[in-house]
């Protein structure tokens, strides 16, 4: 188990050997959307699980309804083919980022601040990162995901980028990854509509 409690996070060690690093997500009243203070929570739990020998590698996980998280209940792990391959009952939901807490922000209070830049830790950790999605990763909620080096999508997973929808556009990288990860058109046709695929 980790050491330090979180607001907005539940983190555990887990599997056969206590070797990989659950972080769940957990701000159901607001469908896990990412503010400031969870994306911080995240950069210190990923840089703890990063510097822990013990741990070969790191899910990210949520709710059902929303890849971000869900009042703190941690499911059992249940492993597969002897002991090997470890996956979370439950999967990774996020809604997207905490618009609420951004409308009022201008251009240069972001820029100057460095409002996204704790985004970044989890495209840099140099364990495998792997995103286990099965409700809605919307806007930020898809870039979180495809920041990691691995998606496992359930059944119900829907991945969007409709910023569009609040008149502007994916503010974290998801224009890039977006394009790497479904191609240009598929891409272009997310972003510019917001429209949902699903797994």
């Amino acid at each position: 188990r980790a050491a330090a409690p979180f607001q907005y996070l539940a983190v555990q060690k887990t599997g056969a050997q206590q070797s990989v690093g659950l972080i769940q997500l957990n701000r159901p009243q607001a469908l896990n959307a990412l503010c400031e203070g969870l994306m911080e929570e995240l950069q210190q739990a990923l840089e703890a699980m990063e510097n822990d020998p013990k741990v070969g590698a790191i899910v990210i996980t949520g709710s059902q309804k929303a890849f971000a998280g869900r009042a703190g209940l941690l499911s059992p792990p249940r492993v597969w083919g002897g002991g090997g391959f470890w996956c979370p009952t439950r999967f990774l939901s996020a809604a997207g980022a905490d618009i609420k807490e951004m409308q009022n922000k201008t251009f240069q209070e972001c820029y100057s601040s460095g409002f996204l830049a704790s985004w970044n830790k989890v495209s840099t950790v140099r364990k495998p990162i792997i995103a286990a999605v099965n409700g809605y990763a919307l806007g930020g909620g898809c870039e979180l995901a495809m920041m990691c080096d691995i998606i496992y999508a359930g059944e119900k997973a829907q991945f969007g980028q409709p910023e569009i929808l609040l008149g502007t556009i994916p503010g974290a990288g998801g224009t890039q990854r977006l394009t790497r990860a479904v191609g240009k058109s598929l891409a272009m046709e997310m972003v510019l509509t917001g429209d949902r695929i699903s797994a």
